[in-house]
């Protein structure tokens, strides 16, 4: 280290290598600063990771901006001359560079407006997944859906430029009601005890989501001050109607949409097994049968 100082000192001027010793300290300081500061955070904020990450984003944008202009006000002589210059520069390049324009906009409209936030899920355009994080041009979608069913994780990330909160509508599945309307559909001959039927997938869903009733009353209660969420009901229901099949039973409960496919699995067991043991209620689906005549598909012995 004492010789690295030496050589520099040979080779550079006294101003300049003033500088960078001072250069040096206030990078040295500044990151002295963030590591203290994101152990702090990590302390006070406890377990809730969505608030660490906000802080801690504040920490490292606001530091990054203190050393900016700390180290500009350094290296150049006439700073606040330099700075109007660059805000004259700033509106040319600004019509040649838009869409980093745009986004750095995006960036700040997400952070002041909050149309989502980090582990949200929601769609914006075709693409659908959870925020995972958010950066200056662009944020991050843990995607699902996809080739994928039931809303379930592909495992690929997806960036999205930030500039898309201004073209694209975005549909957040976490704001303001933490559950969403899920349905499945089941048909049964015309023949079946459709009230029995009924009867049995209202006992199933109520058994199965019986634990949920109160955090969902709570949620909505909640929502309905927040936001103008009303719903006449919010316990499982089964509709039914004629069918080109026979009679199909819509069964229609709230869920939390990174269960969708749980519910839906256990459901469909309980369903299956439950109708089994009922000889009244049958359930239909299509079938396709093919016939082949016979000597179909022999070689022509005249050929």
């Amino acid at each position: 280290m004492e010789n690295w100082v030496n050589y520099l000192n040979d080779i550079v001027e006294y101003d300049v290598r003033w500088n960078i010793y001072k250069t040096i300290l206030i990078i040295l300081i500044l990151w002295l600063i963030k590591k203290g500061g994101n152990k702090i955070i990590g302390i006070r904020t406890g377990e809730d990771m969505k608030r660490v990450y906000h802080w801690r984003k504040t920490v490292q944008y606001t530091l990054v901006f203190i050393g900016l202009l700390l180290v500009g006000n350094i290296w150049i002589s006439n700073f606040q001359s330099i700075t109007t210059f660059l805000g004259l520069l700033s509106a040319g390049i600004a019509i040649a560079l838009k869409d980093i324009f745009v986004n750095i906009a995006g960036w700040i409209f997400i952070y002041w407006r909050k149309p989502f936030d980090v582990g949200d899920r929601i769609q914006i355009g075709d693409y659908i997944g959870d925020v995972v994080d958010l950066r200056l041009f662009q944020f991050s979608l843990l995607e699902v859906g996809n080739w994928v069913d039931a809303d379930q994780s592909t495992g690929r990330i997806v960036h999205v430029p930030n500039g898309k909160v201004f073209m694209d509508p975005q549909a957040n599945y976490s704001q303001g009601f933490d559950y969403i309307w899920n349905e499945q559909n089941i048909n049964i001959s015309l023949d079946s005890d459709y009230k029995k039927a009924q009867i049995i997938l209202k006992e199933i869903m109520n058994k199965m989501f019986q634990s949920d009733f109160k955090t969902i009353e709570y949620a909505l209660r909640k929502a309905q001050k927040e936001h103008f969420i009303s719903f006449s009901q919010y316990t499982p229901t089964v509709y039914c109607k004629i069918h080109e099949r026979g009679i199909q039973l819509s069964l229609r409960y709230l869920c939390n949409p990174r269960k969708r496919r749980f519910f839906e699995h256990h459901f469909t067991e309980a369903m299956i097994d439950r109708f089994r043991m009922e000889p009244d209620i049958k359930i239909v689906y299509p079938i396709t049968s093919i016939y082949l005549e016979k000597g179909m598909g022999k070689g022509n012995k005249n050929a």
